[in-house]
């Protein structure tokens, strides 16, 4: 199968989790500033999703338009890194309604590091039905970025009990990394087309 497919289905959703996390932000009661500021964690913390799932959507991008064929096994990656994508608006929710306390931020982390941990399964399937030696495969190379980002957020978790505000400086960090896309990937795409 070709991977137009896959990508719509994987926009449309996307595109789902982003409408749901704007809708989590409530109207507040009052006319005045006083009112939007009670508003400012959840926010916060749809601004920093908000940039996520834009990140993993253009690094989706490219990483499909890298592909040519989609088999079975990118299929199930692919789900498998929806869903846990699936799981921000509750966890954004969660973690603005309630100001950014350990527990919320915790598992904010922990859904952050399930989706890049599912994000590279899915370009490893990607790099399998590829071939090792294909470009997508050399320009990856070690990938860093994705490993860093790894580390960094299984870090995150245990750093919310300490102090949330860390943890979150950690969540800004990888979004800060990850911000532009990844130029060995899509420098790829450009050859193709």
């Amino acid at each position: 199968m070709e991977t137009n497919r896959l990508e719509a289905f994987s926009d449309g959703v996307l595109a789902i989790i982003i409408t749901i996390m704007v809708l989590e932000m409530k109207v507040p009661q009052g006319a005045d500033f006083a009112a939007l500021k009670s508003l400012f964690p959840v926010f916060l913390s749809y601004v920093l999703s908000f940039i996520y799932v834009g990140i993993y959507w253009n690094n989706h991008h490219h990483l499909l338009k890298a592909c040519r064929r989609v088999n079975g096994r990118i299929m199930w990656a692919n789900l498998h890194l929806l869903f846990w994508l699936s799981l921000f608006p509750f966890v954004t929710g969660w973690m603005g309604q309630n100001h950014f306390t350990p527990l919320p931020t915790a598992l904010y982390g922990g859904v952050l590091l399930l989706a890049a941990l599912s994000y590279y399964v899915l370009q490893n399937c990607i790099v399998a039905e590829l071939g090792r030696d294909s470009k997508l495969a050399a320009s990856l190379g070690k990938d860093w970025k994705g490993k860093l980002s790894l580390v960094l957020y299984l870090g995150s978790i245990p750093a919310a009990f300490l102090h949330p505000w860390i943890s979150n400086a950690v969540h800004v960090l990888v979004a800060i990394v990850w911000l532009i896309p990844d130029r060995r990937i899509e420098r790829i795409v450009r050859e193709a087309d």
